[in-house]
């Protein structure tokens, strides 16, 4: 296991002083740009800055609205430059929060060049549009993937964690040669209700036991540090108002390990499954990482600190996925009509949803 030290926010409070906390009421008037708005943490963070009045613009690959919310959708591609420096000469954003990427733990080649453009070009796009129009604050997530250590613990194990290692070096080089205004949160494993790809592992595991399948899973041995969405979006909104956090890199996790297997039991029981999963039954990953987040600088700098335990955390998730389960879209989306609910998860859900 490693432990992030460089390049990490140093405390700055002394013990038993009260954090402080941010009002986002402050964003208000605010015109931010987020990248990557469709995805998980996205779809969580757009609403709440639409709802404490800040002018939020958005981009996407395809045509799209937002009847819910005051929200501006652009149409363009991250991966093309003069694309994005002529949307930022137009908006002339205060905050960019760059969320935008491929996310995927493959290890093949086929992984290689779709990380490489929709992770690293887009991010050095972004950045370099953002400095030329003078943004105040750019808000850039890593990923627990990335390598926190020199030689064998400092090789990325996953063409995704090079891209995002590279991306944080980027970010590094911006404020140390251009003075940018950028602020890099290390964030861990992102978890929570309206997770639409079923590949990620909870949201495959909910699915598969609400349709009475049995989840293919590995070893499930790697211990991760769990975070809970609306957690990370409470930590992005302090992240954008934050004082002389530039330049710093601040760890976004709930500071605890919990193996995989362990949280694939917990879903169970809560779904009142009674058979094992079938773990084994995939093989590990090669180079998987095991690290958990220093909660320290995030607690000092940004008044944060994780609310939803990942037992909480995990019953609004299942809840959330046996209401929308017709929702999720995805090449491997669950039709209504395969949905099969036994007695006994039934029984079970309507206690969660009682609970």
């Amino acid at each position: 296991m490693s432990r992030r030290s460089e390049d990490h926010a140093t405390p700055l409070r002394s013990e038993g002083k009260r954090i402080t906390m941010f009002d986002v009421r402050e964003l208000a008037g605010k015109r931010i740009f987020v990248t990557g708005a469709t995805g998980f943490i996205g779809s969580h963070l757009l609403p709440r800055l639409s709802d404490v009045g800040a002018q939020v613009y958005a981009i996407s690959r395809e045509e799209r609205q937002d009847i819910r919310h005051s929200i501006q959708w652009y149409q363009g591609n991250l991966t093309d430059l003069p694309t994005v420096k002529t949307l930022l000469r137009a908006i002339k954003p205060h905050v960019v929060y760059h969320l935008a990427g491929h996310v995927s733990g493959a290890r093949g080649t086929e992984a290689i060049v779709p990380t490489f453009q929709c992770n690293l070009t887009s991010t050095v796009n972004v950045l370099t549009a953002a400095q030329a129009v003078g943004c105040e604050r750019f808000i850039l997530p890593g990923s627990l993937e990335e390598p926190s250590a020199q030689g064998s613990e400092g090789i990325p194990s996953s063409p995704y964690a090079v891209t995002k290692w590279a991306s944080s070096a980027y970010g590094r080089m911006f404020h140390a040669l251009y003075q940018f205004p950028i602020v890099m949160l290390r964030v861990f494993m992102v978890y929570g209700p309206a997770q639409r790809d079923l590949h990620k592992l909870i949201p495959y595991v909910i699915s598969s036991l609400l349709k009475g399948q049995v989840p293919q899973l590995t070893s499930g041995q790697r211990a991760i540090d769990w975070i809970y969405v609306k957690d990370v979006v409470d930590a992005l909104l302090a992240s954008a108002l934050a004082k002389n956090i530039e330049g710093k890199t601040i760890d976004i996790g709930s500071g605890k390990l919990m193996t995989v297997q362990a949280v694939v039991q917990i879903v169970a029981r809560s779904m009142g499954y009674d058979g094992p999963p079938a773990f084994g039954a995939k093989p590990d990953r090669p180079l998987e990482r095991v690290d958990v987040a220093d909660g320290r600088a995030a607690e000092a700098l940004l008044g944060w600190r994780p609310k939803v335990s990942l037992e909480e955390g995990l019953k609004r998730t299942i809840l959330w996925y046996a209401q929308n389960v017709a929702s999720c879209v995805s090449d491997h989306a669950l039709q209504c009509d395969r949905v099969s609910f036994r007695d006994p998860l039934h029984s079970q859900l309507d206690t969660l949803r009682q609970g």
